[in-house]
């Protein structure tokens, strides 16, 4: 038996869809929709400007549709009129099944010929809602141009032959239906496409595509329908893209469905999406969560720096306008409350010293990604803020944790170690940040932080001494990071041996690593881990892959192997989302963070 929303989808899919130009009731109001911009743009800021349909002639005067896929807006225009003439946008979430009509209406003024709408966003990224767009005039009669845009291209676009698919994985299991075999197929590209087999005369095949994870599918019910041939047993749709990245949505989820034609019955396969590789599938997932408005993943500040971070690790260049987002739109001040619990005082600077470095690291990886200097100079700003909590009057050395200098913990002067020889390392002719790293990194090993069995614990009680509190993974994995960078500073091997001890000890301490497995002590039982600490074991990844660079060592290596081999068998759905416990079991949190956590495993 179906169930209630298969079943909707297995009727949709009968019916026959009306095509865009087909009249029909427009939705009565349209919300606005905030992406790289919000609707209302005069089209004078617009960043490019292309004719990607046909104008439409309307009694002599010329609509026509104007886009900038850089701003992911478009607007209309008409020429040739006169007064009383008028311009439009329609809208449309649902293929131009039904729409948001009038967006934007313009009429010809006084003696003028001609008038433009303001800019609508096309898409709606954020809440999962891919749209297509049209102009419309009014000039004694109405018309529409064509909608934008109606296929989905990524590599290749929609209904691309299954022959030029680049391999072929099978995510979920089949669905059986009366012997019927249907399978959903993905390929390199994140291409998909379905197919039947031991089928009869009138079966059916199709692919759903949903934006939004499965929840819903309102443009793509029944696409590729392929009933099977006469004399035939087969049959396979063509291929629809799961990706849409002038849309800017990357997480697209596809399922294979069949109808058998004796019983009028259907059946579909789980919902997928497609990975092309470990480290792409889960990157992909991720990116479903940003925002590309507020520019972050809401709502976790220091969490959306490191979040940054392992996007910008991933290496895939359709990604890079993210950071340029993520930079542009958070760099200005926000009262507490928009971003933090506490007020951002602009730069990335916080009353939470931690954080701030964590986006300082964040703009050291935009700058070596993109070569783009302002990023360094923010890095290195935020830097000297940090600085000055170094506080060798308490303990010898160290950063305080908050401006009110309450505390001495190591994930501050962990940070502090591996900022200041990266912004070293990055700005010509310094000796300054050499002087300060090669200071903290002999302050680090002396500094009682680093307990008898080679583990970090979080932070030096009031009279300086090792507090014994809770060893987690990131810590552990900054104290590698830091001297790593320090190492490669200053060519002390002092510093990178001190890197390796910290290693083989998580390697071999059950606090973190249990059957081969990185674990946080909230990975145990029935424990759960709050927002920061979903992250920690992706940090720790982050820096032991730095230091298997560095030494190249086959232990190091079958380590990092043995997490994204565990992540990938045990700890991953069928979307591609990794939770909390990477060696699998519940309870299992998974959400954006530990999907980032997962992906610094996989890239390592």
């Amino acid at each position: 038996m179906l169930n209630l929303v298969m079943a909707v989808s297995l009727v949709l899919a009968v019916l026959p869809t009306a095509p865009p130009s087909t009249p029909a009731t427009p939705v009565a109001v349209a919300a606005v929709v905030c992406v790289l911009s919000c609707d209302t743009v005069d089209p004078s800021r617009a960043r490019q400007e292309t004719f990607p349909v046909p104008e439409k002639q309307i009694n002599g005067r010329r609509l026509v549709l104007h886009a900038s896929d850089l701003d992911g807006m478009a607007w209309g225009s008409i020429d040739g009129g006169v007064a009383g003439d008028s311009v439009w946008l329609d809208r449309s979430w649902d293929g131009g099944v039904t729409w948001e009509g009038l967006l934007g209406r313009a009429s010809i003024p006084g003696t003028w010929t001609g008038t433009r709408t303001l800019m609508y966003n096309v898409t709606d990224p954020g809440h999962h809602r891919r749209g297509l767009l049209r102009a419309c005039g009014d000039a004694a009669a109405v018309a529409c141009t064509d909608w934008i845009y109606p296929a989905v291209c990524d590599v290749t676009c929609d209904r691309t032959d299954a022959g030029q698919a680049n391999g072929d994985a099978q995510p979920v299991p089949p669905t059986i239906l009366y012997g019927r075999v249907i399978r959903l197929h993905t390929d390199q590209n994140s291409m998909a496409w379905a197919s039947i087999e031991s089928g009869g005369r009138g079966d059916e095949v199709w692919l759903d595509r949903s934006w939004d994870g499965g929840a819903s599918w309102p443009a793509g019910s029944s696409l590729g329908r392929t009933a099977v041939a006469v004399g035939a047993s087969t049959a396979r749709t063509t291929m629809f893209a799961t990706r849409d990245p002038r849309g800017r949505h990357y997480g697209g989820a596809v399922r294979a469905c069949g109808r058998e034609a004796a019983h009028q019955e259907g059946s579909c396969t789980a919902w997928a999406r497609p990975a092309p590789t470990r480290a792409r599938a889960a990157a992909d997932a991720l990116l479903y969560s940003y925002d590309p408005s507020p520019g972050w993943w809401p709502n976790s500040w220091w969490n959306s720096a490191a979040t940054l971070t392992s996007v910008i690790d991933s290496g895939v260049r359709e990604y890079d306008w993210i950071i340029a987002r993520t930079f542009d739109v958070n760099r200005g001040r926000f009262a507490a409350g928009q971003r933090s619990t506490d007020p951002i005082d602009g730069d990335f600077i916080s009353r939470s010293i931690d954080d701030s470095a964590w986006w300082a690291l964040a703009w050291v990886a935009a700058y070596d990604r993109t070569g783009d200097q302002r990023y360094l100079a923010m890095a290195s700003t935020i830097a000297a803020y940090v600085h000055q909590f170094w506080d060798p009057g308490t303990c010898g050395g160290g950063v305080w944790w908050d401006r009110e200098r309450t505390y001495k913990n190591a994930v501050t002067s962990g940070l502090y170690l591996r900022l200041t020889a990266s912004v070293h390392r990055r700005t010509p002719g310094d000796s300054v940040w050499l002087q300060r790293a090669r200071t903290a990194a002999n302050w680090y090993l002396g500094s009682g932080l680093i307990n008898s069995a080679g583990l970090v614990n979080d932070g030096l009680t009031r009279d300086c001494r090792n507090n014994g509190q809770m060893v987690w993974s990131y810590n552990q994995g900054l104290g590698i990071g830091g001297l790593v960078e320090v190492w490669r500073a200053t060519g002390d091997t002092r510093f990178l041996d001190g890197a390796r001890r910290l290693a083989d000890a998580a390697i071999a301490s059950p606090q973190l690593t249990r059957g081969g497995v990185l674990t946080e002590s909230c990975d145990i039982g029935q424990s759960s881990c709050d927002d920061n600490q979903k992250q920690f074991k992706g940090i720790f990844m982050r820096y032991f892959a730095d230091l298997t660079k560095a030494t190249n060592s086959a232990v190091y290596q079958r380590y990092a192997r043995q997490q994204s081999d565990s992540i990938w068998a045990t700890d991953r759905d069928a979307l591609n989302r990794i939770g909390q416990r990477w060696a699998g079991g519940t309870p299992n949190q998974q959400d954006w963070r530990t999907q980032a956590s997962g992906l610094g495993a996989l890239i390592a």
